[in-house]
């Protein structure tokens, strides 16, 4: 797929991978109401253009002993290109942290982290977050309980007619 449109089809196949990607190509083939063949060469080719970029299995933090989470805002001191790359750097080789974005507004990072408990929280807080010279300030919410927490992309609102009047939905690269 060059720069193409996504169709109908295509985004119904994300739709039900997103659902579930453990589908056999024949289940999904049934379901997208094309042939086998024409499915899984579709499939193919949202994969080799990076829109599906892989199947995880979806893992219950409480039952595997990870019973707490937070959102830790984080700021910077410094916000020149060096300082920005190595903190970026670091978070990503941090376990604890599965979720860091980088915002607008009065802070630089929002970070998601799954620790064990309160203590193991406060080693990362104590031996990474504040033990990282380039951090001037962080502020942390615990999570209660968790209301919505939607793991697919909104793509049927895509496929609804007069969602922006065309048939084809435009493809954009990652």
């Amino acid at each position: 797929m060059n720069d193409a449109d996504f169709d109908r089809t295509d985004l119904a196949i994300l739709a039900e991978l997103q659902r579930d990607g453990r589908l056999t190509n024949a289940e999904l083939a049934q379901r997208v109401n094309l042939s086998a063949s024409a499915c899984l060469r579709r499939v193919q080719r949202l994969e080799a253009d990076g829109v599906i970029d892989g199947y995880v299995a979806r893992v219950d933090p409480a039952a595997v002993g990870l019973g707490l989470q937070a959102f830790v805002r984080v700021q910077l001191r410094s916000h020149d290109a060096a300082a920005v790359q190595a903190f970026v750097e670091r978070v990503g080789g941090w376990d604890e942290v599965i979720a860091c974005h980088a915002l607008t507004g009065d802070m630089d990072y929002l970070l998601h982290v799954i620790v064990e408990d309160l203590e193991h929280f406060s080693r990362f807080l104590l031996d990474h977050l504040l033990d990282d010279g380039s951090v001037a300030d962080v502020n942390s919410s615990f999570v209660l309980r968790t209301v919505k927490q939607a793991r697919a992309l909104p793509l049927a609102q895509r496929m609804r007619p007069g969602s922006g009047g065309h048939e084809r939905a435009p493809r954009r690269r990652p």
